[in-house]
Parts: C-alpha cells; structure tokens; sequence
C-alpha cells in the first residue's frame, strides 16, 4: 500500500490533488489553535491541565472540533454544525414532501438540498457558539477549575457578538474548505476533516494512558493499547465491508431489432446499513438530560437521579440506556433511508426481479424481512464497539476520549477506506492494478 502512495504521488494530476488535499489540512489544523477573540488563553491552558484531558458532557463536539472546542478557538465548533444540519435535512426529507421531491430532481435537486445545509449550518453555529459563549463565561465548562469563570473576563454584548460571529465564521470557513476538497482534492472534504479532526487527538490520548500507566512504567498499558485499537480496527474493516447481495434478475426487452436486458446484478445490503449516525444520535441524546439538570442548578431529586446516573459512562443505567438507544436509531435510520417499497417499484418498473420472489409487494416484503434480518447484528455490533471507551475508564483509567472509542473509530476506518477506494479508482483508471492484489 505504502509502494502505492508512492505511486500516487508519481502520478502529476494525482500528485496535485493529493497536496491540495494536504494543504487544506494544514490550514484547518492551524485555524484549531487560533484563540477567539475576548479569551483568556492562560486561563484556559490552566483548567485544560487540570482537567487533564475529561471534558464530560462536551467530550463529543471536542473530538469532532479536534480539541478546539474546549481550547475555544475560530474553529471551536468545528465540522459538527454541518454534520448536525445534515442529518436533519435527510431526516426531513422522508416527512416533508418538497425535500422528497427535489431529492428525486437529480443534480439540481441535491445542489438546492446542499444551499438548505449550509444556511442551517449557519443558524445552529449561531445557537452553538452563543451556547459555548454562555457555558464559558458561567465557569461550566470546567466546572473544578478555580480560573473557570475568568476564561471570558469581559462580559460585555459586543464582546460575546464578537465571539458568536468569529465562531460562526469559523465555521463557514471550515465548511468551504471541505467543499474545496471534494472539488480539487481527493474523498469527500468533509469527511476528510472529520477524519483529521479526530486523528489529532490519538497521540496525546495515547501518551496520557502511557503516563497514567502503574505496569513497566505504563509501557505495557500503552502497548496493550495499541494492540487492541489494530484488533478494533480489523473488526471494523471486516463488518464495514460485510454486506448481503440480493440477486437481480432483469428480463429481455425487444426493442426494433436489437435485444436489451438479459444481465444479472445484485443489490447490495451492509450489514452496517446506518453508518457511525446512531452512534452520534445516541451519545447527542444522553446529553440532554445532564444539560438541563447542569444549567438549571436544581437540587431536586430528578436533578441528582441525573447528575448519578447519567454524567459518568461507566454507570450502569448511563451504559444500558445508551446501548439501547444505539440499537433504536440503527432501525430508525435504516427505516428511514431505506425504503422497500420504492426499490422494488424502480425494479418493476425496469423489467427486474430477484429469483424465486414475484415482482412487486413480494419483492418489497422480502427486502424489508432481510434488511431486518441483518440490521440486528449491525445493531449489536455498533453498540458493543461505542462502549469500548467504558471498558478503557474501567482497565486503563482513561478518559472519554479514549483513542479507540466506538465513534472515533468507526470514523476512521469508514473515511479511510473510502479514501484508499477512490485513490486506487483513479490509479487503476491508469492502467495501474490498485492496491487489493
């Protein structure tokens, strides 16, 4: 593979592409470390050291912000507003009938549901900086820090504006650089940063469990650590690519004197039909309740049934409830953005049929019994991968972000082979033979 990159960089356009590519990820990790305006950046290095690393109810939006959130740079934010719009412009798509129909427009349709993102992107980047605005100066952002509500010292309207547009700046910027990528560079440009944003966080995860360590001066743990997270990565190379074909067979047409038609395809079904997006529903969805009870300052007993339960993720209402939730959303998300009924429509419409099963509702009732079937191993299998970080807490004292946590992996893995993919589409289309031999 390594022989291949080589070859790659050999290539002149591709060459090209890929430096472009590399140039953007410098610009957005330096942008990561570029203080927002008003902000107290002893201060904040201050609490980071003393919170060595756990960002609790944050933990989520810092992984995908590369560690800018809690460091409250022009990049704080990071990619998650867009990635937050886009899962809510394709699930309004299934409810409100225009998103439908300009999703069936083609090209046209899907560039208008893009212009739609990225205004969304924008308004919630105005909800999240002023949110994140707000959480610093209360001192809740690290809640234990002494210096935590002097991070913002100057509490005046035009400085939090300030703040709230650099942020929301930010995050056009971030969102043009990743469209920049997908037109001159190599993948998709989101997922690319996405992918960068939660790689800067591995080395110093890994060196943090290497200093917390009690075995060979914590070498052990850190190698140990590393051997789990290549066994993880293999797990997830192989269920990632698992998928069931169904069969297709189209029949023959005549048309004039010429035959079309006659060829067999197949439709292929992952296993893991929902991606990381269930993983991100539910880990977003648990943080709402410890949210409300933070910010309300309640001393009831719901506030603290809460505060007991559902801010450590080593708890065991917190570990159930979010295993469950994770198997939920995999069959929501798989509802949603499947639809039998339209498949086997299109597949009537075309003249094709799967073998043994007639054409039309049959067809839809025997692709919606075996997506069934194998979304519940996908289910499990993303919901035993997302408490990985729980079973770091407990062997190596890690901390939320552990380097090999469900989510953070499942990003990793699915962006990098489909990064290598369309290198080696565009090597082969050189004649070369690709990297899989």
């Amino acid at each position: 593979m390594l022989t291949a990159f080589a070859r790659a960089f050999k290539t002149p356009d591709l060459r090209k592409k890929l430096l472009f590519t590399l140039g953007i990820i410098v610009l957005y990790r330096i942008g990561a470390h570029v203080p927002v305006p008003g902000v107290n950046y002893a201060n904040v290095e201050t609490c980071m050291k003393q919170a060595g690393g756990n960002s609790g109810l944050f933990a989520l939006v810092n992984m995908f912000s590369g560690g800018a959130l809690l460091q409250i740079t022009i990049f704080a934010l990071g990619i998650m507003p867009y990635i937050t719009a886009s899962i809510i412009l394709q699930l309004l798509t299934v409810v409100i009938p225009r998103l439908e129909a300009l999703k069936k427009e083609g090209q046209s349709g899907q560039a208008k549901i893009t212009q739609y993102t990225r205004y969304l992107t924008v308004a919630l980047a105005i909800m999240q900086g002023t949110g994140l605005v707000a959480t610093a100066r209360s001192g809740a952002l690290f809640r234990n820090c002494p210096v935590s509500t002097e991070i913002v010292p100057n509490d005046s309207i035009f400085t939090t504006i300030t703040m709230v547009i650099t942020m929301t700046a930010g995050t056009g910027l971030i969102m043009w650089l990743g469209e920049l990528v997908t037109d001159r560079g190599i993948g998709n440009g989101m997922s690319i940063l996405m992918f960068i944003s939660i790689a800067a966080g591995f080395p110093g995860a890994l060196w943090q469990i290497k200093l917390t360590g009690k075995l060979a001066d914590g070498w052990i743990e850190f190698f140990g650590v590393i051997a789990v997270g290549l066994a993880m990565v293999a797990l997830v190379v192989f269920v990632e690519q698992a998928q069931r074909r169904i069969p297709v067979q189209y029949a023959k047409r005549m048309i004039g004197r010429r035959s079309y038609g006659g060829t067999s395809t197949y439709i292929p079904l992952k296993v893991n039909q929902a991606g990381v997006i269930p993983v991100i529903f539910a880990s977003s969805l648990l943080y709402i309740p410890a949210l409300i009870a933070q910010f309300s300052g309640s001393k009831a007993a719901w506030a603290t049934w809460i505060a007991t339960n559902f801010t450590k993720g080593n708890h065991p209402v917190y570990i159930v409830t979010y295993f469950l939730l994770i198997v939920f959303f995999a069959f929501f998300y798989v509802a949603i953005s499947f639809n039998p009924e339209e498949v086997a429509d299109n597949m009537k419409k075309y003249g094709g049929f799967i073998p043994g099963i007639r054409a039309g509702r049959p067809t839809a009732e025997y692709l919606s019994y075996v997506l069934n079937r194998i979304t519940w191993p996908g289910s499990l299998y993303l919901g035993l991968i997302a408490l990985v970080p729980t079973v770091a807490l407990v062997l190596f004292n890690a901390n939320q972000n552990f380097p090999f946590g469900g989510t953070s992996i499942l990003i990793i893995v699915g962006v990098g082979l489909e990064t290598v993919k369309q290198i080696e589409s565009q090597l082969q289309q050189r004649n070369y033979e690709g990297f899989l031999r």
